[in-house]
């Protein structure tokens, strides 16, 4: 029986691109591609995220806010599913018949039904299409000169918060830091308002 990896197979993308040296940014709301490609608003398309939502409870039973936690661990922080996208998916898939509600200690606790696994099963090729598809796209975001701009600021973060929270908010030097970052963030707002110096 083919078992599936906890990671989904995007693990080691995300793990290279967004792992612990290096500084995630959240872009769920959506975000620009390359030049010429059209701006994606959701990670995933209308009706894709019940297939995900099983696919996350064929691992394990899990309540609403469990659900809305694995799938940003999933996905390193790039993409944090709504309240409003979750429960109504949950409530489409109970009316279904793919899950079943467990009251437990006081919350919902929502597990896949044998229906859920056929239907899952079923459409397998459509998960692993969003699969693919949001592998593309996260690499297409990150990649080149994003993924340069990623590390620069990840950099800039771990120098900035790591000798900080060692020596304390009373160091002298923490005053310092501060008037450098606010300068070079003024110099990127420039940066972003006039264009790059021919």
């Amino acid at each position: 029986m083919h078992k599936h990896r906890d990671d989904w197979g995007l693990g080691d993308f995300f793990a290279e691109q967004f792992g612990p040296n290096a500084f995630a940014f959240g872009f769920g709301r959506g975000w620009h591609g390359r030049s010429g490609r059209r701006r994606r608003t959701q990670m995933f398309e209308s009706g894709e995220v019940k297939y995900v939502i099983l696919r996350l409870l064929k691992e394990k039973p899990r309540h609403g806010y469990e659900i809305i936690k694995a799938l940003e661990e999933k996905m390193a922080g790039c993409y944090t599913p709504s309240a409003g996208t979750v429960y109504p998916t949950l409530q489409l898939l109970e009316d279904q018949g793919y899950v079943r509600v467990v009251e437990t200690e006081g919350k919902k606790v929502y597990h896949i039904t044998p229906e859920g696994e056929a239907f899952l099963d079923e459409h397998r090729d459509v998960l692993e299409e969003i699969f693919d598809r949001v592998r593309d796209t996260v690499r297409d975001f990150a990649g080149g000169s994003m993924g340069e701009l990623n590390s620069a600021f990840a950099r800039l973060a771990a120098v900035s918060y790591k000798n900080a929270w060692r020596k304390g908010p009373g160091d002298p030097a923490i005053p310092r830091v501060v008037e450098i970052l606010k300068k070079a963030a003024e110099e990127i707002e420039q940066v972003w308002a006039k264009g790059p110096e021919r």
